[in-house]
């Protein structure tokens, strides 16, 4: 299986497709590279398409550590290094969409562009303070009880697919505890704001039906931010309505690059 190993870490990756600019894929928390399969099938056929895991997903290597932002996006930086993939779009989903940003900020000579799916970027009162609830019960003694509540009551609607909502709620439950927990609290204890104002390449955020973002403050500290919604989605709108959020990024990218 293609792995590369960084500093005896390894860490899964796939490729496919042929064609420029190439498109990277960056799940969210607890998630792994099958949470963006639709953008996988619908971009490898035009570009050189790159899904990985990020350590402590999926078929990467999940070690005892401090899980930030900052290391995730360095991993994404030096496996693109690795494979020779020069100025990508990155697409990211949830923390994968915040993972994107920070590398932006801190890798500017990578990414032509980014977009994020459904980041919670910069919280709304309401938002930051369930993150605050869920972040000290992830600590706990019942932290597993926490988060598939958190995931199953807070990050889909009624209408999504019941189906998919059990395999996503199984597969983000089954994440190592010092991982899930770890992560999301590096995900949300630092200030977005910097990394927001950084960003000098094109960006796409684009969010399901319940925004949690100040989207105001984004675009004051990034102006060029260009905003999308989906109609009738959860959390995980590029697995429930990829009819919408596709030809979104299609059109990004025709008019940003």
């Amino acid at each position: 299986m293609p792995h590369l190993e960084r500093n005896g870490t390894r860490l899964y990756y796939e490729e496919e497709g042929k064609g420029s600019p190439p498109v990277v894929l960056i799940h969210g928390w607890t998630c792994d590279r099958t949470f963006m399969d639709p953008q996988r099938r619908h971009f490898a056929p035009e570009h050189r398409t790159i899904c990985l895991d990020l350590r402590g997903h999926g078929l990467s290597d999940k070690p005892e550590q401090t899980y930030s932002m900052s290391a995730f996006a360095d991993d994404v930086a030096w496996v693109c290094a690795r494979l020779g993939v020069e100025k990508p779009i990155l697409i990211g989903h949830s923390m994968g969409g915040l993972i994107s940003l920070v590398l932006a900020a801190e890798h500017p000579s990578l990414p032509a562009a980014i977009a994020s799916l459904d980041s919670a970027i910069l919280l709304t009162p309401e938002t930051a303070a369930l993150v605050t609830q869920v972040t000290q019960g992830l600590r706990g003694p019942d932290a597993g009880a926490v988060q598939r509540g958190f995931v199953a009551d807070a990050m889909f609607l009624p209408t999504d697919d019941p189906e998919r909502k059990a395999r996503i709620v199984d597969t983000m439950c089954g994440a190592p505890k010092h991982v899930m927990s770890s992560a999301f609290e590096q995900l949300f204890s630092f200030d977005h704001a910097p990394v927001v104002a950084a960003c000098e390449v094109p960006w796409l955020a684009v969010f399901a039906r319940d925004v949690h973002s100040d989207v105001a403050r984004l675009r004051q500290l990034c102006p060029s931010l260009v905003v999308g919604q989906t109609v009738g989605s959860g959390h995980f709108l590029q697995l429930e309505v990829p009819e919408q959020v596709n030809p979104m990024l299609d059109r990004f990218l025709r008019t940003a690059l």
